[in-house]
């Protein structure tokens, strides 16, 4: 039996993203026809579709890898579809890259598409007093707040301010400028982001990514199977991380959660561990990293992720955005695509768009925001109850 444990990325598909009012199906079919052309293989030699399901859209997004099983044309292949809020594209692939390991079949189609509502995104209704994020919402913690209150807690630990976020916003819009399935193609000034609308205090509109509608899709494989189609070189996913975070220690007495030492430690620990365990699966190191595709909900949550990717040290994104390091260019380019800031979420699709995102770079096929040399990238999001995902890409 074969101990390969990467698998290759064939094709890459996506349906720009923008609010576009049609069925998320239609997104997802163009993405995964994309995908399958890029691929270089035929709809009916897809034996798997793994879909990453969206809640909103009724019953066919509960079921997302039936849905485009039957949309793109039944010819029996098996489906599977995963949900885990920001994190379903990332679990749909590692259910792909499972089924391919373990040699049930060769390839795979991996695809997530949404449908949004206009404005944040607000709790489904019925009473669901099990499920934190429903809690959270009733209690008006919303997600601009949400985020907010992790932009406070770098201000108060770190020091940052607020002309440190924007500038993740200016790097950001200037990246996505360049990207042809970016909702958001204009380029911004820290001037406009300071004149944009309080929402949160203290992050404005343009801190915080919209709601879109979108579509991501991949062709995913052996890499015997992409060795016999002649694509021996393609690029490879290494490692997919989907942990849960580590029960947070109990303490007597509520701490202050933004400054108190032990619930900082515990708070940061929280998504460390996500790709961390991508790394070791990997057996590679931040310092091998090229290029990273991070989950900036807010600008403030992308410093975040700098420091829980390892690229810097805790209390040390500010500084790596002032120096220029995350732009292209850079030490450590972030978010070449635009983030979310530049496309807003379009849940189930976003984890995927990331590893697209990525395939394009490593493919040195991303034009304008090409990141030169890259060679390894890492992709990272939050999801469901807190968990999140992980995706090393390589060359």
């Amino acid at each position: 039996m074969s101990m390969e444990k990467d698998i290759a990325v064939l094709g890459i598909g996506m349906h720009p993203w923008g609010k576009w009012g049609k069925n998320f199906v239609e997104y997802g079919v163009k993405a995964s026809r994309d995908a399958i052309r890029d691929a270089g293989i035929a709809w009916q030699d897809v034996q798997f579709v793994s879909g990453a399901a969206t809640m909103r859209c009724g019953y066919p997004g509960y079921v997302a890898g039936a849905t485009f099983a039957q949309a793109l044309g039944w010819q029996g292949a098996e489906v599977n579809t995963s949900y885990a809020a920001c994190a379903s594209g990332s679990q749909a692939l590692a259910a792909a890259r499972t089924k391919i390991l373990s040699g049930q079949c060769d390839v795979a189609l991996v695809v997530g598409s949404d449908t949004t509502p206009k404005g944040f995104l607000k709790p489904a209704p019925g009473d669901r007093p099990d499920d934190p994020d429903w809690v959270r919402f009733r209690l008006g913690i919303t997600n601009p707040s949400y985020f907010a209150l992790y932009a406070r807690r770098r201000m108060e630990i770190f020091g940052d301010t607020v002309e440190d976020f924007a500038q993740v916003k200016v790097k950001n819009a200037e990246h996505g400028f360049a990207n042809p399935n970016a909702r958001y193609r204009k380029k911004f000034t820290a001037e406009d982001v300071a004149a944009s609308a309080m929402v949160a205090d203290p992050l404005r509109l343009m801190d915080i990514c919209a709601t879109s509608d979108g579509a991501a899709a991949l062709v995913v494989s052996s890499v015997e199977y992409a060795r016999k189609l002649g694509r021996g070189d393609a690029v490879r996913i290494a490692a997919i991380s989907t942990v849960t975070p580590t029960f947070a220690s109990a303490v007597v007495e509520m701490p202050d959660i933004a400054t108190d030492s032990a619930a900082v430690v515990e708070a940061q620990r929280f998504r460390a561990a996500i790709p961390a365990k991508a790394y070791e699966e990997a057996g590679i190191g931040p310092g091998d990293v090229s290029v990273a595709e991070v989950y900036d909900l807010s600008t403030a949550l992308e410093l975040d992720w700098y420091e829980d990717l390892q690229l810097c040290a805790r209390g040390e994104a500010a500084g790596l955005v002032r120096a220029g390091d995350t732009r292209i260019g850079g030490r450590i380019p972030v978010n070449p695509s635009g983030g979310l800031a530049c496309f807003g979420e379009a849940v189930p699709a976003q984890a995927l768009a990331q590893v697209c995102e990525l395939t394009l770079q490593l493919r040195g096929a991303a034009g304008e925001r090409q990141v030169a040399g890259a060679r390894v990238g890492i992709t990272a999001n939050q999801g469901l109850f807190g968990h999140g995902s992980s995706v090393i890409l390589k060359r």
